[in-house]
C-alpha cells in the first residue's frame, strides 16, 4: 500500500521534531523525525517495503504512525501508477503590489495625518493591511474620524491597538465597531483585566478584547509566542523564502517617520516630505525581506519556522543580522519554552536595547 501527503499538508523537520502543518484547516500537528523521514522525495509512504524492513516492536511503532497520519487526514491511498496525477503546490510566494502592510503608530505628540498616510503611502504602494497603534488614549470620536478615512479605499482589514480609558464599556465599544467592517482586532491596552469582550462576527472580523499589559511603545514589540503562529498558505509559502515580518512592510513611527518596523532605527525619510518611491529607493529600504528562517541562527533548526513571526528590529546579537529573534524562549534542541527575558544569554542584548523598562511596566 502506498500512502501519498495530501498536498496541503507540509512537514517541517526540527532539530528533535517535527509538524506537519495542514494549510486547509489552518493547523499543525507534531510529529517524531523517525515519522518524518519514512516520507521519500514524492511524500510517498510505501508501507510494505517499510513493513518488510522492521521487527515486531518496530512495526508496532509503524502501524501507531500510520494511524495517526490517517486520523488526522494527513494521507491518502494511491498505486503505483498514479504518481504524475498529483502535483505539489507552488510553493512560490508573490503579492501584486510594492507593500502588503504595514504599522502606523501614535502617541501625543504625533503631528503627522493618518490622510497624508492614506494618500502618501497606503493608496500608492496597493497596502492591503494597516495595523494602527495608539500608546496614548484615542477617543472614539479621534478613532472614528481615522477609520472613517479608510471606508471607501481598497484596505482589507485593520487592526488596532489603543489605550483603554475610564468609562469606555461593553456598550459603547461594540455597537462603535459594528459600524466599522473593515476592523478585524481592537485590542485595549493598559486595561484593568484580561477580557474577551466580543468574538468575531463576521468571519473572522470584530473581534475585541483588552489586556492589562501596558504598551507605551514599540520596544513592546517583537515577542514571539505560540499563540502568535500562522497556519495558513500564504503565511507558510511566504516565511520559505522571504522575512515573515518585514517582507514587503511599511511602518510610520510616533513622529511620522518611514521605517521597515518602528522598532528599527534607520529612517527612510518622513510622511511630510519624503514619497513612497523616494522612500523604497534607498539601497536599505529592502536589506531585510529576503532574510528567511532558514538563514537565522538556530530558528534554522525549528520546526516553526515556516509558522512563527520574525523579528530584526531586536536579536540576540546586535551585530549579527542573522542571530535569532531576541524575545524568542523557545529552545529547539530541547523543545522547551522559557521566559526570554530572564535568560542570562540574553541580558547584555536587552541592555543594549534599553529593554529592562518593559519589565517594569
Amino acid at each position: 500500500m502506498l500512502l501519498k501527503l495530501f498536498t496541503n499538508c507540509k512537514i517541517t523537520k526540527g532539530n528533535n521534531r517535527s509538524i506537519i502543518c495542514d494549510l486547509q484547516r489552518e493547523s499543525f500537528t507534531y510529529i517524531p523525525n523517525s515519522l518524518a523521514n519514512l516520507f521519500d522525495r514524492n511524500y510517498i509512504i510505501d508501507t510494505e517495503k517499510v513493513l518488510a524492513q522492521l521487527d515486531s516492536d518496530d512495526k508496532k511503532i509503524f502501524n501507531e504512525y500510520i494511524q495517526l497520519l490517517e486520523e488526522n487526514e494527513f494521507v491518502f491511498k494511491i498505486e503505483e501508477n498514479d504518481f504524475g496525477i498529483f502535483p505539489e503546490l507552488n510553493p512560490e510566494f508573490d503579492y501584486p503590489a510594492e507593500i502588503s502592510n504595514a504599522i502606523i503608530d501614535r502617541n501625543q505628540n504625533s503631528t503627522y495625518s493618518f490622510k497624508e498616510v492614506l494618500n502618501k503611502i497606503l493608496i500608492p504602494s496597493n497596502c492591503r493591511h494597516v495595523q494602527i497603534r495608539s500608546y496614548d488614549i484615542m477617543e472614539l470620536d479621534e478613532l472614528r474620524i481615522v477609520l472613517s478615512l479608510f471606508e471607501d479605499s481598497f484596505i482589507k482589514s485593520i487592526d488596532i491597538v489603543i489605550k483603554d480609558f475610564p468609562n469606555l464599556g461593553d456598550k459603547e465599544i461594540k455597537p462603535f465597531l459594528f459600524n466599522f467592517k473593515k476592523v478585524r482586532t481592537l485590542i485595549l491596552h493598559s486595561s484593568n483585566e484580561n477580557k474577551l469582550i466580543q468574538k468575531e462576527n463576521n468571519f473572522g472580523f470584530g473581534v475585541i478584547f483588552s489586556i492589562t499589559q501596558k504598551i507605551n511603545s514599540s520596544a513592546h514589540c517583537g515577542i514571539i509566542q505560540e499563540e502568535y503562529f500562522n497556519v495558513n498558505m500564504q503565511n507558510y509559502f511566504e516565511s520559505n523564502s522571504y522575512n515573515s515580518c518585514l517582507n514587503k512592510k511599511i511602518s510610520i513611527d510616533v513622529n511620522g517617520d518611514i521605517k521597515n518596523c518602528p522598532s528599527m532605527s534607520q529612517i527612510f525619510g518622513n510622511i511630510k516630505n519624503t514619497s513612497l518611491k523616494e522612500a523604497m529607493s534607498h539601497k536599505d529600504f529592502k536589506k531585510y525581506w529576503n532574510i528567511h528562517k532558514d538563514q537565522i541562527e538556530i530558528c534554522k533548526d525549528c520546526e516553526f519556522r515556516y509558522i512563527c513571526t520574525d523579528c530584526r528590529a531586536y536579536v540576540e546579537d546586535p551585530s549579527n543580522d542573522r542571530s535569532r529573534p531576541l524575545k524568542c524562549g523557545y529552545d529547539p534542541y530541547t523543545n522547551e519554552w522559557s521566559e526570554w527575558s530572564t535568560n542570562p544569554l540574553k541580558q547584555k542584548a536587552i541592555e543594549n536595547y534599553n529593554l529592562k523598562e518593559l519589565f517594569n511596566n
